[in-house]
């Protein structure tokens, strides 16, 4: 059985970090409609949403993916890149620890969920502003025993990996060539952007299908016609927020 926890938006959500981005007023009542529409895409194919409570003081915190890294075998807990976002760890902890061991990255050593992308057996993380290659070297000792290779990637041009490239099939990854390299993913295969969409590399992986946002038509007709089963959202508001829909959502199989 699939699993996604998730978390009710903050309704201080306005006073979010931002990194690449101008603050631009985030409507509440708005981005709550497009997170509920979020989970319910994910209910129609097949998961089991978990939605944690809302934290009044961790604008944040419906962020969850970068809270941790959940494999198969354990999940880690990331010490995130931004000091106001560390709070955060501790309830997906909470809501981890039934179904994983959980390990925990340590300080002063950063690193965010969203710079993780694993595909197979490999673990490419990102060195953004908000990871460093000394917490890459923690998650390389932690998953060591389960015969994961971790990958460092450098990333420009954007905030987390996942913001340049995502998994849109079993051996193919949607690309933003200009923040991330595609040489750093050696065999797999690529769907570019569309140029006038860089934003646009950030899609969700479920079974054979993704959830992907629906301001991006030019690559969404990419994806298209590359056979790729497309579920869309709306997900114009947490994008003033730097999020995606990716970072809203902790995946994770469990016995059913």
């Amino acid at each position: 059985m699939k699993v996604a926890i998730t978390r009710r938006l903050s309704p201080s959500i306005n006073q979010c970090e931002l990194t690449h981005l101008s603050r631009d007023p985030i409507d509440f009542e708005r981005a709550c409609a497009q997170h509920h529409q979020y989970e319910n895409a994910l209910r129609s194919l097949g998961v089991e949403v978990i939605s944690l409570a809302a934290e009044l003081d961790l604008p944040d915190s419906v962020f969850v993916e970068d809270a941790a890294l959940v494999l198969d075998e354990c999940a880690i807990l990331t010490n995130p890149g931004a000091a106001s976002r560390r709070p955060e760890v501790d309830a997906v902890e909470a809501a981890l620890a039934p179904y994983r061991d959980t390990f925990r990255i340590q300080p002063p050593d950063t690193v965010d969920g969203g710079d993780v992308l694993t595909i197979g057996r490999t673990i490419f993380v990102g060195l953004t502003d908000r990871s460093t290659k000394e917490a890459i070297e923690q998650i390389r000792a932690i998953v060591e025993p389960h015969r994961y290779e971790v990958r460092a990637v450098p990333v420009t041009g954007c905030l987390h990996l996942k913001s340049a490239v995502t998994q849109v099939r079993d051996h193919t990854l949607l690309i933003n060539p200009a923040w991330v390299c595609q040489d750093d993913f050696p065999g797999l295969d690529f769907i570019e952007v569309d140029p006038g969409e860089p934003s646009a590399a950030n899609a969700l992986l479920i079974g054979g299908s993704i959830i992907y946002p629906s301001a991006f038509p030019r690559t969404k007709a990419r994806l298209a016609k590359a056979g790729i089963n497309i579920l869309t959202v709306n997900a114009d508001e947490l994008a003033k927020a730097e999020g995606a829909v990716t970072c809203c959502s902790l995946l994770l199989d469990i016995p059913g």
